[in-house]
């Protein structure tokens, strides 16, 4: 067979991916089944694997068509997908892809819900210690909803009939659709610009699609971000949303919000009379109470008998003026006594006689140390004396005056023996009174009669 009949690998695969792009049943197919293998690219483009019981096919959904996604993809969720089938070449395989995914058997916003509900809740921002308290008596009180809905109405009409003292701001926002959520995060932002007590955050009911927005993670993020307490007021006392479980206090209605938000004013009247009631009560009380001690200090012993207190307190005071004065003499002997004892203490030890003492203690030892010098000096003196008359003995000098000389050669060097010289050597004879420079004519050796 010619090999020209052959196939490269490229041509082959590019004929199937043809056949595949040319087929139409290909272009919209519906699909079913449970992903493995899931990744999310940087690029926000998904990887997955679809599978059933009994076959798989790999998957990926471009980040284009990613983020119309309420949810997040994980690994073992069964779903349901719509898109194409084609061939990628590089590898020869064929993939489906996606361009949308719900999941199978359970609401796509159901899940989007429980999985951000799970993410906020443990950053923290359903937890406790963030709420804020919501003020007893407002002066000013803001509501973020529809400027047109039934929500409103009931909110104002109920402030209004309960609390006509409190000043109402509203800031309108769109509370359904795409642009809802903006709408809302905007609202709140602005509203923490102004001297607001408390803030009211809601709509009237509707199905899940309709309150999606207070689910989004914007407007939690807005509401846990407020300076001011919020009051989440979300549809009907059935409906909870995620705004609820972050704002500071969930109301069940808009109607309840507003109860929620400003106490009722005939209840506030109310509380004022029964405040004043039990004041004036506590006050008739402690009158009566005051009018009894009155009366029984009036009666007491001070008050009948006055001169006798003062006598009784005049006598008082002349012990105590003797027991001062008698106290005080003893104290000041107690002191006398000891300043003369340390005046005694401080005389033994004054430093004026020590000094005087070890003057003369100096002074006496100055003399014995001279003394001890000269007799040191004396004998000194004296040895060195013996000694000089030692050395002048043993002088050759004193030798010398006894007739007797020293013979050097030219060198300077001492002639001891005759073996040291020879003849015509010359010579110089060291004498008592001088030199004499001698010239040798003869060695003899010496005789015993010499």
């Amino acid at each position: 067979m010619d090999k020209n009949q052959y196939l490269t690998v490229a041509a082959l695969t590019k004929y199937i991916k043809r056949k595949f792009d040319a087929d139409p049943n290909l272009d919209n197919i519906y699909l079913k089944g449970e992903i493995s293998n899931f990744k999310r690219h940087s690029s926000g483009h998904m990887y997955l694997t679809l599978k059933d019981e009994k076959s798989r096919i790999n998957a990926v959904m471009f980040a284009q068509s990613a983020r119309g996604l309420a949810f997040d993809p994980e690994n073992g969720m069964k779903v349901l997908l719509r898109g194409e089938v084609r061939v990628y070449e590089p590898t020869g395989g064929y993939q489906m892809y996606i361009k949308e995914m719900m999941p199978d058997g359970i609401g796509e916003l159901f899940i989007a819900y429980e999985q951000l509900k799970k993410k906020l809740e443990q950053e923290g921002l359903f937890d406790i210690r963030h709420k804020q308290p919501i003020p007893a008596f407002p002066a000013r009180i803001g509501v973020i909803t529809s400027p047109t809905g039934a929500a409103i109405r009931d909110i104002i009409t109920t402030l209004k009939r309960r609390y006509p003292i409190g000043e109402v701001l509203i800031f309108p926002a769109l509370v359904q659709g795409q642009q809802a959520a903006p709408s809302i995060v905007n609202a709140i932002e602005t509203a923490n610009q102004h001297p607001i007590d408390v803030l009211i955050v809601g709509r009237g009911g509707g199905s899940i699609e309709e309150l999606w927005a207070f689910n989004e993670e914007p407007v939690a993020r807005a509401i846990f971000n407020s300076q001011i307490p919020v009051i989440s007021a979300v549809g009907h006392e059935t409906d909870t949303t995620i705004s609820d479980f972050v704002a500071d206090l969930r109301a069940p209605t808009p109607t309840g919000a507003a109860e929620m938000a400003a106490p009722k004013v005939s209840d506030i009247a109310e509380r004022i009379k029964m405040m004043e009631a039990k004041i004036s009560r506590y006050t008739t009380q402690r009158i009566e109470s005051e009018k009894k001690r009155l009366v029984s200090i009036e009666k007491s012993y001070a008050f009948k008998y006055p001169h006798l207190l003062y006598q009784q307190k005049m006598e008082q005071l002349d012990r105590v003026t003797e027991r001062i004065a008698r106290n005080s003499t003893l104290y000041f002997e107690r002191k006398g006594d000891k300043l003369e004892h340390l005046a005694k203490m401080i005389e033994r030890h004054n430093p004026l006689s020590t000094i005087s003492k070890k003057s003369a203690d100096i002074i006496q030892l100055q003399g014995r140390m001279t003394r001890a010098e000269a007799a040191i000096i004396r004998r000194k003196q004296q040895a060195y004396l013996n000694r000089v008359s030692l050395l002048k003995a043993v002088s050759p000098l004193k030798i010398m005056e006894k007739g007797f000389g020293l013979v050097y050669n030219e060198q300077d060097e001492l002639i001891k023996t005759r073996d040291s010289v020879k003849a015509g050597d010359r010579l110089t004879v060291v004498i008592q009174d001088g030199k004499l420079d001698c010239t040798v004519n003869e060695i003899r050796e010496s005789d015993s009669n010499d």
